[in-house]
């Protein structure tokens, strides 16, 4: 399973949401409570000793009033090759490739590589529309959380439906594709 972030990454996003914290004068006690992320968590993110999802990271992120690409700080300044978000010893990975935000909406750009048996998970986002993931190489199985499956061939863009929970996984040696996520931001 390809859910938690590299070790790097996740240290230096727990430093961001501390001083973000900090700065706005939030207590830990209080972030736990609008995030729903445990305040046991958000200490060990913030000293860099745990490995939160993404989703986890998201949640803490709205809380701040920021998005994942603003903690990362890729917004609009991001690096040609983007952010290794995440890699596997079978050499899958996501990067990070691009995010703009506009008010309400954070539009990402991801890039995946999937290899063998390696499945990712994609977690809904409240409020969020659908996804999108277009195949640049391989074959790509989206199975939903009612385990319905939808087959994307290479050259070809999947949806992945708002509100429900996917697998994605490869059926050819490797597959790599790109997905675009549109996630609303919170509004303090």
């Amino acid at each position: 399973m390809t859910d938690k972030l590299n070790p790097g990454v996740a240290r230096d996003i727990g430093r961001r949401i501390r001083a973000l914290r900090e700065a706005s004068g939030v207590s830990l006690s209080r972030l736990a409570q609008v995030s729903d992320v445990s305040r046991r968590m958000l200490t060990q993110i913030e000293l860099g000793q745990a490995n939160p999802s993404i989703g986890t990271v998201d949640k803490v992120a709205a809380a701040l009033g920021t998005t994942f690409p603003g903690l990362l700080g890729v917004v609009d300044h991001a690096p040609p090759s983007g952010v290794e978000i995440w890699s596997t010893p079978d050499d899958s990975w996501a990067y990070l490739l691009r995010a703009v935000e506009t008010r309400d909406l954070s539009v990402e750009l991801w890039r995946l590589r999937l290899v063998g048996e390696e499945t990712h998970r994609v977690t809904p986002s409240a409020g969020a529309p659908d996804s999108l993931i277009h195949v640049l190489e391989g074959r790509v199985r989206i199975t939903g959380d009612d385990d319905r499956a939808a087959d994307v061939a290479e050259g070809h863009t999947g949806t992945l439906a708002a509100g429900t929970e996917h697998r994605l996984a490869a059926l050819t040696p490797v597959a790599a594709f790109l997905r675009v996520v549109m996630v609303p931001r919170a509004h303090p």
